[in-house]
């Protein structure tokens, strides 16, 4: 009942006082109409979880509790008539409760404690207890009897190393947690000199997939079997030491005097190939990969742990950028131009909100007249204040891996039609539709369409203004979101671009019957005929213009260099082209004077 009262543990002391207060509060007012509260007292001193020994002046033992009778393995009764400290296992720990009962004796002293006496046991020889002995008041006002408490320590101590356990492992796996790793990483780190040290970051590749799609449990035990093969590969080599330190997230850390980076590459290349051995559950067998970054260095005095995760965990996204199911060193070199990367990214939302963002032109002409634009594609482009001006593939990958796509490709969206609604109203029909490329997060969100019309609708324009630029892989895309979207949108009226490369691209449309009304023809097939194509080049673009024309497409080019490369592109049949013979990319102010010249 003490032991544990509503969720809440009361420590040994508490529990020893509380006993001492109820049992002198009984007794001091004991009467006989208060046989209820010797009840109360009778009962708790039964059912109390403290080995209890209560004795008369003498210090021989009148009554027994049976935890104290579990305690030393003996019936509560046969303890009886026996003096306390005939409890003892050897003579010093008798003494010491004899000692404890002279002490007691003193003027002003009502409770004596002694840690570490060892009692005896019936059968397991001797455990070691905290003994507690204070007074007990008698029936007259000056008699007062011995009580003894005692606590096993043992199961204290076994309790301890419990929760110490469960506060640095990993429940799941059995592993050492990521509370233990560091302070592991940190006593390495904090004997300089003592040779070299490998760290070793793994991260299940596509851990969601087996997680989702097998459910939680299914997860769970890959986990387990991840974890069982990574110490079976590493612990007992260079002093491995392998932790949980995430969801799907493992650390490695391996010590030698000669650790090299070859040691720890062999041992993580055998990890990898054991992980890739399906695992079978529930008669699936369960692909696992996994990626890694690998850190290897010379233990010097001030290492920081702090650094050294971060170095591993660096070479890690560098093996998941590079393709996954691979390994990494860390490389100072590549860690600078990481930092820097990395460090671009995490401000792209700031530089948003603040304005660094702008829009960047590529005029479309056609190829019979370069002087009239046939359409204005529009992209981003930072203007960074310490780097400059940065163009879309600079930051639209980190933009990826920060989640900040979305927010791009509606600025994008939003500032490409207001620009397409000035153009209108300062130049008429004159004024070219402008064509933009969505970043696949945007163009497979279900909102899309919803989001194109609400901008339509704000600037006044009608859909068949808007040119959505795609090509085969973003058009096709897992869920089927993009094609959906750009269904409904060519439905309303909008104009869809496809990026082709080769006849393949090219029967998409027909087989598909997808809603595409130009196609913009890229790569090989227009670079090759830039300066003296042969015959072969120029007879296949031309088969490819043939067969767009049979479907009704409108061609464009994209990449023509120079005006010889226009010609020989119109001459084929090309309609229309962009590329360094017109401009590169222009600003804002340019294309609107361009579009002055076409319209005058």
């Amino acid at each position: 009942m003490l032991a544990d009262t509503k969720g809440v543990t009361l420590p040994l002391q508490d529990r020893e006082r509380l006993l001492l207060e109820f049992a002198r509060d009984v007794i001091r007012t004991a009467d006989p109409v208060q046989e209820g509260a010797l009840l109360r007292f009778t009962t708790l001193f039964t059912v109390a979880p403290i080995a209890i020994a209560l004795a008369d002046t003498a210090g021989d033992i009148v009554e027994a509790n049976p935890a104290l009778g579990k305690l030393v393995g003996s019936p509560p009764e046969r303890l009886r008539g026996r003096h306390l400290s005939d409890l003892a296992a050897t003579t010093h720990d008798a003494d010491r409760i004899r000692g404890g009962l002279e002490r007691l004796s003193a003027p002003g002293t009502d409770r004596v404690t002694e840690r570490g006496v060892h009692l005896a046991h019936s059968q397991d020889g001797r455990l070691t207890t905290n003994v507690t002995l204070a007074w007990l008041p008698g029936d007259g006002p000056e008699a007062r009897f011995p009580v003894l408490m005692a606590a096993d320590t043992d199961d204290l101590h076994l309790l301890g190393e419990r929760l110490l356990h469960q506060n640095l492992h990993d429940p799941l796996t059995g592993l050492p947690n990521g509370q233990a790793f560091t302070t592991r990483l940190e006593a390495a780190l904090g004997t300089p000199n003592r040779g070299r040290l490998g760290l070793v970051y793994l991260d299940i590749d596509g851990f969601k997939v087996i997680n989702d799609g097998l459910g939680a449990g299914v997860g769970d035990e890959v986990l387990k079997e991840v974890a069982s093969k990574l110490s079976r590969t590493f612990t007992g080599k260079h002093d491995g030491y392998v932790a949980r330190l995430s969801g799907d997230g493992f650390g490695v850390l391996l010590r030698g005097e000669e650790l090299t980076q070859q040691q720890a590459v062999v041992l993580v290349d055998q990890a990898l190939e054991d992980l890739n051995e399906p695992i079978y559950l529930g008669g699936h067998g369960i692909g696992v990969s996994a990626s890694a970054g690998i850190v290897v260095r010379s233990v010097t005095e001030g290492s920081s742990h702090v650094e050294l995760l971060r170095a591993a965990e660096l070479a890690l996204h560098r093996a998941k950028e590079a393709g996954k199911a691979q390994w990494m060193l860390y490389d100072p070199q590549l860690d600078a131009r990481d930092r820097g990367r990395y460090q671009l990214g995490a401000v792209i939302a700031g530089a948003l909100e603040n304005g660094e963002f702008s829009l960047v032109y590529q005029p479309t002409v056609m190829l019979a007249d370069p002087d009239k634009i046939a359409a204005v594609n529009a992209g981003l482009r930072w203007n960074h204040p310490d780097r400059g001006e940065l163009d879309s593939d600079e930051f639209y990958p980190l933009a990826q891996i920060t989640g900040m796509t979305i927010p791009l490709g509606k600025w994008l969206l939003a500032e490409s039609l207001a620009a397409t609604a000035r153009w209108r109203q300062r130049f008429g029909g004159a004024a070219p539709d402008v064509c933009i490329r969505l970043p696949q997060r945007l163009a497979a969100d279900p909102d899309l369409v919803l989001l194109v019309k609400e901008q339509l609708d704000r600037h006044e324009l009608p859909a068949r203004a808007l040119r959505l630029c795609t090509d085969r892989q973003s058009m096709f895309d897992d869920g089927g979101d993009v094609l959906d979207s750009f269904t409904v949108l060519a439905d309303l009226g909008a104009q869809l671009v496809l990026t082709i490369s080769g006849s393949d691209d090219l029967e998409l449309i027909a087989r598909h019957r997808l809603p595409v009304r130009h196609v913009i023809l890229a790569g090989a097939v227009i670079d090759l005929l830039a300066d003296d194509p042969t015959e072969t080049d120029t007879r296949h673009l031309a088969q490819l213009v043939s067969r767009a024309k049979e479907l009704n497409l409108r061609i464009g080019a994209e990449g023509v260099r120079t005006k010889e490369h226009a010609q020989r592109l119109r001459e084929l049949g090309v309609l229309g082209g962009r590329g360094s013979f017109v401009a590169d990319s222009a600003t804002g102010d340019e294309v609107d004077e361009m579009i002055g010249r076409h319209a005058g």
